[in-house]
């Protein structure tokens, strides 16, 4: 690094400007690196995309070990060290937590845009003048993206299976993926609400429970809660149909008073009426839930031991210490209000789940709140063989979910298969003739990067990639919009015909998220990075420095 980097000359005498050990990479030594940064994570991921993409094994530095092809997984157990590529990783997280699926897309899509200005900035074209054409032909993509959307409805049961197919097609469990499909379904309709006229779900409201040890086919869904709690005391029943749910947040044993207090006892008459009060208490306590007809009571805090012997002999199951995510589960799936004091519980506050009962699955005991009337949460039991498959077919159910909830947020879906991708890049390069000057090669290499999906579809399944893009782009100039790959016949196909769907909202989030990263990448001309052995040092001389003592 050259010094006059951070010296400068003032009467001859040089001033430092950054600390020592300050490293600076300016102009196109920058550019070129961050380029690079952003390519070489978007390689990373590019094998993993489409049906016949490839898995990544990562293992972090304690042994552990995760299979999997999902985009954003891979980008976030990597230790990602550069700048450039973390706002990569960034990418992939964003369009994870906006839409649940596309993360690969998103990553290729960022990383062939910087690659192709490159390729402009090797002509002397200003990073701003890329930026500009980017920009341009972002806006232009969405509004064609919006355009050539097919509206769809939460009835169309065999489109939603095909946008669920498609988000799980080339991931582990394939086989399965039409059953998990109809449980997906399923689940979303059953927690989806219209809210002013527009359809709402929260995909929290859909739990999750991870367990190995069965085959994915035995991934089933129930419409109730699982609670990863055991019923408390083995007199309570272990089965309760017709259960009438109690969820308290409030403790069924003796509090401690807020203040530090003593109680002096002076005689065993005394102790013995102190124990005595205690155990009325409790009594009453469990008096009041019987009182209003409960049958199972799921507790946030606490359950006394005599409490819990009180309950058994009334016939009454219990759980405690339950998350507050699942008490708030609960409420939505049975129906319950949550009670905070034991005097305001009435027979309105109570919850119904036609059966409750504690289950052991891999070798874990875990209740079962099922049978809800109209449950506004359940939950999906997921199932698979080995620990690390069961977590790869919880990627998938996940992405699943968020596809479908994208597609019907939004209301509109676009054929997979690369086709969308294709038809945009050939609307672009047409939109392209409409300028004159240098912004107009940047947006024909938007449009080139566009292209990226379908060739990196063809590359994974074994085709050759420029065969495959003459062929999509001949069968698209003739008015073929909805035509993309079949990776499994090598042939390009109607893409809505073959049941190859994805929502609006992945690719219009994908577009948005690349075309900014790149954007932002492209505009940084200087970095500036901090010595990492002067922090080092830094941090060692804070840990010998101790506080002076005064005597």
């Amino acid at each position: 690094m050259p010094q006059q980097a951070y010296l400068a000359q003032i009467g001859g005498q040089p001033v430092l400007i950054l600390p020592e050990g300050t490293v600076r990479s300016t102009g196109r030594d920058a550019q070129k690196a961050n380029i690079a940064a952003a390519k070489a994570v978007a390689d990373i991921v590019r094998t993993t995309l489409g049906p016949k993409g490839m898995d990544k094994m990562l293992v972090d530095s304690i042994g552990d070990i995760t299979i999997t092809n999902d985009g954003v997984t891979i980008l976030e157990e990597m230790e990602v060290e550069h700048p450039a590529a973390k706002m990569m990783v960034e990418v992939a997280k964003t369009q994870n937590e906006e839409v649940g699926d596309g993360t690969t897309t998103a990553v290729i899509l960022a990383g062939e845009l910087l690659k192709r200005a490159e390729t402009l900035l090797d002509q002397e074209i200003h990073p701003t003048v890329i930026t500009k054409g980017y920009q341009l032909a972002k806006e232009e993509a969405l509004r064609v993206l919006d355009e050539l959307a097919i509206p769809i409805k939460i009835d169309d049961t065999e489109t939603l299976k095909k946008i669920v197919v498609t988000s799980m097609s080339g991931k582990s469990g394939k086989e399965a993926a039409p059953k998990i499909a109809e449980l997906i379904i399923e689940a979303v309709r059953t927690v989806a609400e219209v809210k002013n006229g527009k359809l709402k779900i929260d995909k929290d409201n859909i739990k999750r429970v991870k367990k190995h040890g069965a085959s994915v086919e035995e991934t089933q869904l129930v419409r109730g809660i699982i609670v990863d709690k055991e019923i408390v005391h083995p007199q309570m029943p272990k089965t309760i149909k017709n259960a009438k749910i109690a969820l308290l947040d409030c403790p069924l044993e003796i509090e401690k008073t807020e203040t530090d207090a003593q109680i002096r006892i002076t005689s065993p008459e005394q102790l013995q009426a102190f124990l005595e009060q205690e155990q009325k208490m409790l009594r009453e306590m469990v008096n009041k839930i019987a009182a209003v007809g409960a049958n199972v009571v799921f507790c946030e805090k606490g359950i006394d031991d005599l409490a819990q012997h009180y309950l058994a002999k009334k016939g009454i199951a219990a759980c405690r210490r339950i998350k507050r995510s699942d008490l708030e589960a609960l409420a939505k799936a049975t129906g319950a209000r949550i009670v905070s004091n034991l005097d305001d519980l009435t027979e309105k506050d109570l919850g119904y789940a036609e059966l409750v009962e504690e289950r052991k699955i891999a070798g874990e005991a875990m209740t079962f709140v099922m049978g809800c009337k109209n449950p506004k949460a359940v939950t999906i039991l997921v199932r698979g063989s080995t620990e690390h498959v069961v977590d790869e077919i919880d990627r998938n159910v996940e992405d699943g979910i968020g596809a479908l909830v994208s597609a019907l947020e939004s209301g509109k879906i676009v054929p997979g298969a690369g086709a969308i991708e294709a038809e945009l890049a050939r609307r672009i390069r047409e939109f392209a003739e409409k300028f004159s000057g240098r912004e107009q090669l940047a947006i024909q290499e938007f449009a080139n990067a566009l292209e990226i999906v379908p060739r990196t579809l063809a590359e994974n399944a074994g085709l050759d990639p420029i065969d495959i893009l003459v062929e999509l782009r001949a069968a698209h100039e003739q008015g073929k919009i909805n035509y993309g790959i079949d990776v499994f016949s090598g042939k390009i196909v109607d893409a809505l015909e073959a049941g190859i769907i994805e929502p609006l909202k992945v690719k219009s989030q994908a577009i948005k998220s690349a075309a900014e990263a790149a954007e932002m990448i492209l505009r940084i001309d200087d970095v500036i990075a901090a010595s990492r052995i002067g922090k080092e040092e830094k941090e060692k001389g804070k840990k010998t420095e101790t506080p002076s003592e005064e005597y």
